[in-house]
């Protein structure tokens, strides 16, 4: 090899300095972009509880609430976030729209009109119950407002939750949904009629509903068919998901026959015990903002029933039975101090 040669491959000495500097500015990126999705995420994070609150009382589903704000907090990851100006507005819009998609699908249409869907009941203390401040915010979250939510269009629903529950302006609501400030007011306007025309009593008493709910269980225990009566209005009705094995809801619609369905289903029997994986405690407690009793076995929640109280009686009772309704609430249960059971051997 010639000098020339030579010369041409003779690079001199490695510039570690150089290199060490750009390995730094290279793990100075990484570590930046690492801070800035962390802080991106954290942001989220924040901001969960609000948005699920908003995706259940939409879907009336714990369960599709919690996969909801998981698919939002994907299109937060894919999205250009130094264009969004309000990460809040941006999230609860795509919330909003995530929860029309899934209440105008083809398959929530069939399982909501088959007669078999029952709001997903929580326990007082769940986050996902979201804002009570307010009357309409409580009542927008109860199983009796979820239910009748049911007959409203995807639209009209989504106007009076995030205008009753979240306080959004008409204007807000607007945006959120692509449509006019004059349409919402007109969504609002019909799910409020359609609402307070079947909307039965207001808030009660805590005090006076527990007394009410333990006298409605002192009597179904003790088999006092009268009593049962006594305590329902004379238009009271209960539904029941027959644990989940019945192909539509169970309906009663009158004191009598309520109170002859509760007395047979709270005598106890062998095979309810074999049936139910073994004995149950009754417990007091409040199911989305409304008094109920739970049948717990071994910290599991086998059977919610919740009342809705006026004039100081029973005017409809809501049995929830089926294994998948109560994951959630069981969940709860097991993290907070329950009181001591109304009866604790059934």
């Amino acid at each position: 090899m010639d000098s020339t040669e030579t010369e041409r491959f003779d690079t001199g000495p490695f510039d570690t300095s150089r290199f060490e500097a750009d390995r730094f500015e290279a793990d100075r990126f990484e570590a930046d972009r690492f801070e800035a999705d962390r802080f991106e995420a954290d942001r989220f994070e924040a901001d969960r509880n609000r948005l699920a609150a908003l995706a259940y009382r939409l879907l009336g589903s714990a369960a599709d609430a919690e996969d909801t704000v998981q698919d939002a907090f994907l299109h937060w990851q894919a999205a250009d976030r130094q264009r969004i100006k309000v990460p809040e507005a941006w999230l609860t819009r795509v919330v909003t729209n995530l929860c029309l998609d899934r209440l105008r699908s083809a398959r929530a249409r069939r399982e909501r009109a088959a007669g078999v869907w029952l709001p997903e009941p929580l326990l007082d203390g769940d986050p996902m119950l979201g804002p009570a401040d307010s009357f309409e915010q409580r009542e927008s979250v109860s199983l009796a407002v979820l239910t009748l939510m049911e007959r409203l269009s995807p639209l009209e629903r989504a106007v009076y939750v995030l205008r009753e529950a979240f306080s959004h302006s008409h204007a807000e609501i607007a945006e959120i949904l692509d449509i006019t400030e004059s349409a919402s007011q007109q969504h609002l306007h019909r799910a409020r009629r359609r609402i307070t025309a079947t909307r039965r009593g207001g808030e009660v008493d805590p005090a006076s509903a527990r007394r009410v709910v333990e006298e409605f269980l002192a009597a179904a225990a003790s088999g006092h068919t009268e009593r049962l009566v006594a305590l329902l209005t004379d238009d009271a009705t209960a539904v029941s998901d027959g644990a989940g094995q019945a192909e539509k809801l169970l309906w009663y619609d009158t004191p009598q026959r309520i109170a002859a369905v509760v007395r047979a289903g709270f005598k106890p029997t062998p095979a309810k015990r074999r049936v139910a994986g073994g004995t149950p405690a009754i417990h007091y407690a409040l199911v989305n903002g409304a008094p109920a009793i739970l049948f717990v076995i071994d910290d599991r929640v086998v059977l919610a029933m919740t009342f809705d109280i006026t004039g100081g009686k029973i005017a409809s009772v809501r049995g929830i039975a089926a294994p998948a309704p109560l994951v959630r609430l069981t969940e709860t249960w097991r993290q907070h101090d329950p009181d001591p059971p109304l009866i604790s051997q059934w």
